[in-house]
């Protein structure tokens, strides 16, 4: 759909209230939001808002009720510098468009219209980049488009939901958070198993300049999107939850389920290792636990991996066992030991491989990001490079107006285009209905 129905008004720097202390002393980073998976990537991400009462300007609310947030997270207003954290205002971007929220497709991930609603990324330097950006688009119909652009390494998806809530109740006239933000701490560490080193990562990222840097040519990749029903998926949790004699969550079952989906339509070869990587919140699990207001990254990435063979051989409920098995060895000392081996080996080049990334945003917090004219009808990802992945998983709720929220949920999953049609057909089982899925090239 066209771009260039879309006009920008205006471009705004938002500061905090009162100076940042970062303003003149650089912050430094810890070692977790040094994680060269996170380091060097930006991410963004996009919110419909429904229209708001006829008498409330949203382009006049957003930039008020931003410049106090910033107040309680002033390292956002920044750029990210090696290894810390330098001020800067905040670009806002102020935008209007000819279109009707019914207009745009929710559902389209890859859409050049819903990319270009959001702040764009740099040439792929953080270092160059602001730690946010944001824009701010109204539509002919009066709803709201917000995108975000925000620095990994100081934040993951909880602590920016954190943030944009924290400038929705000031929207909303309540005034900061009953717990203020507590900045993010320095971890002692220790040591991890689980990682290896490598140089063309430690020369070129995770990611490397065009999506990966590995030998091999890049694979060209589709981003898909699939409704999924939870009826179908309790379904099969119950029955895998038996075989296993365990509890599993939806989470395990449909994670367990995509991986495999996965494997098996890429055709790899049955004696190659493949992995899959998702994060886990660490705030209540580390000692002491970090406070409530904590905003900094708060997830670590936990592995599973097993011959692609094994994968697919073995019955699903033991892959979701070992799932499971793999978020119970999460503890204190997991924690420190990966934050321990990135403060040893900074610039060596950490890296887990080739893995398979998923990540889960259905319980973010999306629906207390409610400027004052309710929470957001739909949520969803514009970046695709996560945990050293380059193909994610992305579970997402449906917006609180969507009569499919009773029923299920979406997941957005960047594919080998060559595997998508063996992916689309081993999904069937899982959907809300047979369904043709939306297809947008990375």
């Amino acid at each position: 759909m066209e771009l260039q129905r879309l006009r920008v008004l205006d471009t705004v720097g938002l500061t905090p209230p009162a100076p940042a202390e970062h303003a003149v002393a650089p912050l430094p980073l810890s070692g977790l939001d040094a994680d060269r998976n996170m380091l060097d990537v930006t991410f963004r991400t996009l919110r419909f808002f429904p229209p708001p009462p006829p008498f409330v300007d949203p382009l006049a609310v957003l930039p008020r009720a931003f410049v106090d947030a910033l107040g309680l997270f002033p390292a956002l207003a920044g750029r990210v510098v090696v290894g810390a954290v330098a001020g800067a205002a905040v670009p806002l971007v102020l935008a209007a468009s000819e279109l009707s929220l019914a207009d745009v497709d929710t559902d389209a991930p890859g859409s050049a219209l819903l990319d270009g609603l959001a702040p764009v990324d740099g040439d792929g330097d953080a270092a160059d980049d602001q730690a946010l950006a944001l824009q701010a688009t109204r539509f002919a119909c009066g709803g709201v488009a917000l995108g975000m652009r925000v620095a990994h390494a100081l934040c993951d998806g909880a602590g920016a939901t954190k943030f944009l809530a924290a400038a929705a109740r000031f929207a909303r006239g309540q005034g900061q958070p009953d717990v203020a933000p507590a900045p993010p701490r320095v971890a002692t560490p220790v040591f991890d198993r689980v990682l290896a080193l490598d140089d063309g990562v430690a020369r070129c990222g995770p990611y490397g300049a065009a999506g990966g840097w590995h030998k091999q040519q890049p694979q060209q990749l589709t981003k898909e999107c699939f409704h999924v029903s939870d009826a179908r998926v309790e379904a099969l949790r119950a029955r895998l939850a038996d075989e296993a004699g365990l509890r599993l969550t939806a989470f395990e079952v449909a994670a367990a389920f995509i991986w495999r989906a996965k494997v098996k339509a890429n055709g790899t070869s049955s004696g190659e290792v493949v992995k899959m990587v998702y994060s886990m919140n660490i705030s209540k699990l580390v000692d002491p636990p970090l406070p409530d207001g904590y905003w900094g990254n708060v997830c670590v990435p936990v592995y599973v991996a097993l011959a692609a063979g094994d994968l697919i051989a073995q019955p699903l409920a033991k892959t979701a066992a070992l799932i499971k098995k793999s978020k119970q060895a999460v503890d204190d000392e997991y924690v420190r030991s990966y934050i321990d081996f990135q403060e040893l080996h900074r610039g060596e080049g950490v890296t887990a491989g080739s893995v398979s990334a998923f990540t889960d945003w259905r319980r973010l917090g999306h629906g207390e990001v409610d400027f004052g004219w309710g929470g957001p009808d739909a949520v969803l990802p514009l970046s695709w490079r996560i945990l050293g992945s380059t193909e994610p998983c992305f579970l997402l709720p449906y917006g609180a107006g969507d009569e499919r929220r009773r029923r299920g949920f979406k997941v957005f999953v960047a594919l080998q285009s060559a595997a998508v049609a063996g992916f689309r057909e081993e999904m069937q089982e899982l959907l809300l209905q047979q369904q043709q899925s939306s297809v947008g090239k990375l």
